[in-house]
């Protein structure tokens, strides 16, 4: 029911009138919107709003009783949906990889190169570089990747930081990602540790680091690990190439990971390529993650604990030098019943896509609850709506392609704008 008529109206009126002829009582219809019209998509917000102005007043009229309540109010309008501009805020980054943004509204930002840079709470300006980070391997892909705060940052303000790491001794002249942290002082991080190493370092390879972080709501965190470019090893649990792995903020290995029989410590799930979009749902706390398919077959995946998403055995993809299109797709492409289907793919052309996030902000409410993630190849932003369940895409839309930059990073600020990084060094921020 969305309207109370005067016809209501007189009927509640006769009930105060002559107790005995009514029974019972109704709550009144506040006309609040229902979390169905806080999640539609822009062409549903266009349709719903022509309704609301061409509909047709309550009917009926009622002779006014003294005693009689007012009429219920009538339903609060659609929010209309927002138009989306850009405005590029920086442009003097250096190869930017990732970014969050401090409790005073200034950003952190990775620079693959090595560096770690503060920028001004209106982006604009770099007003420090960060001091105390390890070395780093340029290598490829390699650098300087991703970075998060702690989620108890107030008061412990430890900064952890995915980066490539040259390896020593033994491993010497091979590379392998890693994760760091340290406590930001000012503009220098103390007690700098590794506290995470993938294993095993890979020689002669610069792709496919993966390495975004995502915290969990029990603070544990979430690292999504590529599979080096090497294959195989991504179904292999004795190895941490190809997977997700979740660990305690100090480094330690949580209980309650899904470690298989004979399988390393710390596995989360495996089968993986090239991850490098994580974001926890923040109404469950499920992990949600992008990875880059070989030629096509990009996947959005809803990661469950012990799940394997089949890579390299199969992919909607097609192995380099295939014709493009879905008859090549590796091993037939349908994951199930071996492994986990993706929830959405990108075929028979990939996007590369880098960086995600739920949207939970009130600046665009159309968009709200939607993911969002950079394409690299695909020079875009895209959007992907899901069902109530969360379990299906229900529609994706391709926006500002316009811009022709590889967007890197994505990451909603604390005004509820959408920032971009790209790999030409743009800050942009998305805004009404």
């Amino acid at each position: 029911m969305r309207h109370a008529n005067f016809g209501r109206a007189a009927l509640l009126a006769a009930c105060l009138i002559s107790l005995a002829a009514c029974g019972g009582s109704e709550d009144t219809q506040t006309g609040a919107p229902t979390a169905a019209d806080a999640n539609l998509t822009p062409t549903d917000d266009a349709a719903a709003a022509a309704a609301a102005s061409t509909a047709a007043a309550p009917a009926g009229g009622s002779t006014a009783v003294a005693s009689a309540p007012a009429p219920a109010p009538g339903p609060a309008p659609v929010l209309a949906p927002v138009t989306p501009k850009t405005v590029v805020l920086n442009t003097t980054l250096q190869s930017p990889w990732g970014m969050t943004f401090l409790p005073d509204g200034r950003m952190l930002v990775t620079q693959r190169g090595g560096s770690l840079v503060i920028l001004s709470a209106d982006g604009r300006s770099v007003v420090s570089t960060v001091s105390g980070l390890p070395a780093v391997s340029t290598t490829g892909q390699g650098g300087l990747l991703d970075v998060a705060l702690d989620p108890d940052f107030a008061t412990s303000p430890w900064v952890y930081f995915t980066f490539a790491e040259q390896g020593s001794g033994a491993e010497a002249g091979m590379v392998g990602a890693a994760v760091g942290r340290g406590r930001l002082v000012g503009t220098t991080l103390q007690n700098v540790a590794v506290i995470f190493r993938q294993a095993p370092k890979i020689a002669n390879s610069g792709v496919h680091f993966g390495s975004r972080i995502a915290f969990r709501p029990d603070k544990t965190l979430f690292v999504t690990l590529g599979e080096r470019g090497q294959g195989s090893p991504a179904q292999d649990v004795t190895t941490t190439l190809g997977k997700v792995v979740r660990i305690n903020r100090d480094g330690t290995i949580p209980s309650g990971n899904p470690t298989p029989a004979g399988g390393r410590a710390g596995l989360w799930s495996w089968g993986h390529r090239n991850p490098q979009g994580a974001a926890v749902h923040p109404e469950t706390g499920a992990l949600w993650i992008n990875e880059h398919g070989p030629q096509g077959g990009d996947e959005l995946n809803l990661v469950t604990a012990g799940g394997n998403y089949g890579w390299p055995n199969v992919s909607y993809g097609c192995q380099y030098g295939d014709p493009v299109g879905n008859g090549c797709a590796i091993g037939g492409g349908a994951h199930a019943p071996a492994f986990l289907e993706p929830i959405s793919t990108w075929t028979p052309t990939s996007v590369a896509p880098a960086g995600l996030i739920f949207y939970t902000g009130t600046k665009f409410p159309q968009w709200r609850g939607h993911l969002f993630f950079g394409a690299l190849a695909g020079t875009a932003l895209w959007r992907v709506q899901l069902d109530a369940a969360g379990r299906r895409e229900v529609g994706r839309e391709k926006l500002f392609a316009s811009l022709a930059e590889r967007i890197r990073d994505v990451a909603q600020g604390p005004d509820g704008y959408l920032y971009l990084l790209t790999d030409t060094g743009k800050l942009i921020q998305i805004r009404d």
